[in-house]
């Protein structure tokens, strides 16, 4: 997806039910009953033909997810701490969200009352929460860890500040993990004045930058399950049809299919020239172009495909313009080379357009976004494929591929797909489309 606000407040924009944890509530993940439960309703409230739905639904896919397991954190704590003492660091603060997934296996939600880990670079890693939540919180803790709660009436930095002194780790830099809120870290300073707050940012991207096989494996079904809900979606979306009511089909075949939906985005006609759409009202015509934006989550790690295709025959104008971003895509998937700055795979698509006549850089009608970004337990990590960035592409490190071309008043297309990096090159975790004749 091509940037960070994905809100389902824009009316071509559905999402599905996610089981959105209520205040102060375990974060579970919904099971697969729920979420179809969810998608039937939105379907028959959007009015759309019964064979869309129920026998029509494909098949869950072969297999099974494996998911990550307490020796593979433990191998992240440790390369944690490895970077903290190279760096002179003395502990890592982590809030919920994906880091402590990543690290603790925790997944929580964020509110008034602090949850977070500290994992010291010598010494056993504590989890600082609420004494009611504990019970809740141990549910999916995935390590060994100690356990400090705090009351109602109790602060809970002051019990952070406690476990960094009896780890030793009071006085030398305490890194933040970048999402961490300010409350928690102007707290902390106040509960341990001397201590130096630096940023956590080199640790923890140093760590979950690089996936190892067990995460692109995830990685890699999250999208054969949206691609395979593609295949099964696209040829249903016939003319007169909303782009919520594609947006819930999408949403139906991927909880059939055994992932959890995480955006579906369905721009239509001139609306795809805006790469998160418009609040005009849109409907499906006959010759206009309809752009698909989806994803879905497996065991929390994260797809992100886009596909443009047309109702009907194309024009000469459309089948131009899709053509030049496949090419597009072509010319950013050659240009990630290991050790090359991720800026330059940006620099590569951007200097193909310019020779089309569109931008220069960022301007329309052309690309007016980055050609990608980091994907894995969120949907955009870091580094980005983006003009200036200057971290070298390495094993392990996974992007998206997205140089759509945007056309105001007219159209736009966008042709997505990611890849992870390897010693041999970029691979793929899904085919680029064929042609605007078969976008799967």
């Amino acid at each position: 997806m091509a940037l960070d606000d994905r809100r389902p407040s824009l009316n071509n924009c559905a999402r599905s039910p996610r089981g959105w944890p209520q205040k102060g509530v375990l974060m579970l993940k919904p099971d697969r009953r729920m979420l179809i439960g969810g998608v039937l309703a939105a379907g028959a409230a959007l009015a759309l033909p019964a064979r869309l739905f129920g026998a029509d639904l494909p098949a869950p896919l072969p297999g099974a997810a494996v998911p990550i397991d307490a020796a593979e954190r433990e191998r992240r704590i440790e390369r944690a701490r490895q970077l903290m003492r190279a760096e002179g660091i003395s502990a890592l603060l982590v809030e919920p969200g994906a880091s402590l997934v990543y690290f603790t296996g925790i997944e929580w939600h964020r509110s008034e009352r602090l949850t977070a880990a500290v994992i010291p670079a010598n010494g056993e890693i504590a989890i600082v929460t609420p004494f009611f939540e504990a019970p809740s919180v141990k549910q999916t803790l995935g390590i060994p860890a100690e356990i400090r709660t705090w009351q109602e009436d109790e602060d809970p930095l002051t019990f952070v500040a406690g476990v960094l002194r009896d780890r030793g780790a009071a006085s030398g830099p305490v890194a933040i993990e970048e999402t961490v809120r300010y409350f928690a870290v102007d707290g902390l300073r106040k509960a341990l004045p001397a201590a130096q707050i630096v940023s956590g940012a080199a640790v923890v991207r140093g760590c979950r930058m690089h996936k190892s096989p067990a995460e692109i494996a995830l990685m890699q079904r999250a999208t054969d399950i949206t691609i395979a809900a593609y295949r099964h979606t696209i040829p249903r979306v016939a003319e007169g049809m909303t782009p919520k009511q594609v947006s819930a089909m999408m949403d139906a075949a991927t909880v059939a299919l055994g992932g959890v939906p995480e955006f579906s985005l369905v721009l239509m006609g001139e609306a795809a020239a805006y790469p998160h759409g418009s609040r005009n009202p849109q409907i499906a015509r006959e010759s206009e172009v309809v752009l698909m934006d989806c994803g879905c989550t497996v065991q929390g790690y994260q797809s992100d495909v886009s596909r443009t295709f047309v109702l009907g025959q194309p024009t000469a104008r459309q089948r131009q313009v899709w053509d030049q971003v496949h090419r597009g895509q072509q010319t950013a998937i050659a240009a990630a080379r290991i050790g090359v700055p991720a800026g330059s795979v940006d620099d590569a698509v951007r200097r193909y357009y310019e020779s089309l006549g569109y931008g220069p850089g960022y301007k329309l009608p052309g690309l007016s976004h980055r050609t990608g970004h980091g994907i894995g337990l969120d949907g955009h990590e870091p580094v980005n494929l983006v003009h200036g960035e200057t971290t070298r592409l390495d094993a392990g490190m996974c992007f998206s591929d997205e140089p759509g071309l945007y056309i105001p008043g007219e159209f736009g297309v966008r042709l997505e797909d990611c890849f992870h990096m390897t010693e041999a090159g970029p691979v793929w975790f899904s085919q680029p489309s064929e042609s605007i004749d078969k976008p799967v």
